[in-house]
């Protein structure tokens, strides 16, 4: 081999780490000078260390085993729901409860857990526990996520853990309230009409569930993921730890510090990780990260959406990768990879070149960073401030990332399920009950005050289908796109008729659209049939009343009076 070639590749090499070992020692310098961030509420947790162990034939060894290491810490009880094996009776133990029942459920999280078990009474009893230790083959809780204080021995490693665990977990707890919920924006439901129900669907706790028109959110339960928040289309839902406008400042003194300290580098990558087995990974990299990719740890990489994402572009990053580790739920993973295809075709609409976002999972890490370069970005960096304000961040580094594009389309045609659109009505089928405007919670959709009209603004309009499920005349369809106009900030008229008065005193009854469409579906009705019928439903209620009475015949029938 040429001993030139050894040299030179030695040089590149410490070439190579010098600029590394400048860029990111400079962005993690830039982190942390930054102010620390405004603290979130706290949620708190009170544990006595009252154990349950939930324990079949099946697992009498293990149970053995669990007894032995956690009763000198905790106070155990046990549900044995396994054949009888002691004379025909549960097993004993010294100082343990058993109780022989039939297990019905457990509902509840650290220091407030529920059993329901069946003893064959009438009906099944209740009682409490701080935490559980399930050593059933089928776990208790299905949810990829279950509740903090939860144990299920699915195999040797998370037996050890539990064992390890448990008895750490008494006296009291806290952690940071994750999410923050704007009811009066939240597009879920209206009059028992649902629209939005991308949170509930996404939560890998079940910490969310409908109530009424609005959400709830448990945050016991809640493990501080996100990614409610980055599904959420009005912005309803806003992610805390840290807050949206806090993740801006890390991104624009990482990727300002980058540039500083390696001016004619290719524009950096943010690679965002989390800080246990997302970590680890990057930890077991031989080659380490390439110069160019700054790490930026995350609580739960699944709070990364779109507004972060166009932001980080905005501000001049290359690209963005997210490190998907084997504790990120699947759901998860889809929801962020369909958050960075939507990213991926509004810069390409605008003409920026190249993959700009990437999922990697943990166990291909290495390869597919060192071969993921920078993508096109703009020539001059953002100075606006990521806000906490999700619709409003991603109008503001949409508009900055057009000013500077090659491309400037009048609109950007987006998949189903995007949060920008249109709401097309078909005028033929429009009463203009205005029942759409009711149920819209954006103000997208409004009436037109003194006059029979439907106005929009698509600036507003967050494609939630409350007008959709509304409409009774199946008049309304939404068109998902992303408006690049001033025409998107303005009010339309997407539909409006002809005032129709009262026959009788000449008051505003509604649309002449409206009574045309009634008297023809009720006009070969047998109520109707008679002389004058249908006139009275061109008349107000008052005058319908009048009128009504004024025919001795009905009047007698209404009142059993008789007119002399």
């Amino acid at each position: 081999m040429d001993v030139n070639i050894i040299n030179r590749d030695a040089d590149a090499e410490l070439a190579t780490e010098k600029v590394v070992g400048q860029t990111h020692a400079a962005a993690l310098a830039a982190l942390q000078a930054i102010p620390a961030f405004e603290p979130v509420s706290s949620v708190d947790y009170q544990s006595d260390g009252r154990l349950l162990i939930l324990a079949d034939s099946r697992s009498y060894a293990a149970l053995q085993e669990s007894l032995a290491a956690l009763s000198p810490y905790l106070s155990v009880a046990v549900l044995w729901d396994g054949k009888r094996i002691q004379n025909g009776a549960p097993p004993t133990f010294a100082d343990v409860e058993v109780l022989s029942a039939k297990f019905v459920s457990l509902d509840g999280y650290l220091g407030a857990f529920a059993l329901t078990f069946d003893c064959g009474e009438d009906t099944p009893q209740q009682t409490t526990f701080d935490l559980v230790l399930d050593l059933h083959e089928a776990p208790a809780f299905t949810m990829h996520s279950p509740p903090q204080g939860y144990f299920h021995a699915a195999n040797a490693d998370s037996f050890a853990r539990a064992l390890a665990e448990l008895p750490e977990m008494v006296g009291e707890f806290e952690k940071p309230k994750f999410f923050a919920y704007k009811e009066s924006i939240c597009a879920h439901s209206r009059s028992k009409k649902t629209g939005c129900h991308q949170c509930i669907d996404i939560c890998s706790t079940q910490a969310i569930s409908s109530d009424g028109d609005k959400i709830k959110v448990d945050p016991f339960l809640c493990m501080g993921c996100g990614a409610c928040a980055t599904v959420c289309p009005s912005g309803a839902m806003t992610y805390q730890y840290p807050r949206v406008s806090d993740r801006g400042a890390q991104l624009r003194a990482l990727v300002n510090a980058y540039s500083a300290a390696a001016p004619k580098s290719v524009a950096p990558v943010i690679l965002f990780h989390n800080a246990t087995d997302g970590r680890d990974a990057l930890a077991k990299m031989a080659r380490g990260l390439p110069a160019h990719v700054l790490p930026l740890e995350a609580w739960h990489v699944a709070a990364i959406g779109l507004d972060v994402l166009l932001g980080a572009i905005a501000y001049g990053a290359g690209g963005v990768v997210i490190l998907g580790a084997d504790s990120v739920a699947p759901q998860y993973a889809d929801a962020t990879r369909a958050e960075m295809a939507l990213a991926e075709t509004i810069l390409h609409a605008l003409g920026y070149s190249g993959t700009h976002f990437s999922w990697v999972d943990a166990n291909v890490a290495e390869a597919k960073i060192w071969n993921a370069p920078a993508a096109e970005t703009v020539n001059t960096k953002a100075t606006f401030h990521l806000s906490n304000d999700k619709r409003s961040t991603i109008e503001f580094a949409v508009e900055h990332l057009l000013q500077h594009a090659k491309l400037k389309p009048a609109e950007v045609k987006l998949p189903a399920g995007a949060l920008f659109g249109n709401v097309v009505v078909d005028t033929k089928k429009c009463t203009l009950c205005l029942a759409c405007a009711g149920a819209c919670p954006e103000s997208a959709l409004m009436d037109g005050a003194d006059y029979p009209r439907l106005n929009f603004i698509e600036r507003n309009c967050v494609q939630c289908g409350l007008c959709v499920t509304t409409c009774p005349e199946n008049a309304i369809t939404l068109s998902p796109r992303l408006l690049l106009t001033e025409a998107r900030k303005q009010s339309v008229v997407l539909n409006e008729s002809e005032p129709f008065n009262c026959i009788s005193c000449n008051q505003a009854l509604g649309t002449k659209a409206m009574i045309d469409n009634m008297l023809a579906k009720l006009a070969g009705h047998s109520m109707f049939a008679g002389a004058g019928q249908l006139d009275r439903l061109k008349m107000c209620a008052d005058c319908r009343v009048v009128d009504m009475m004024s025919n001795k015949h009905e009047y007698s029938i209404l009142t059993g009076k008789t007119i002399t």
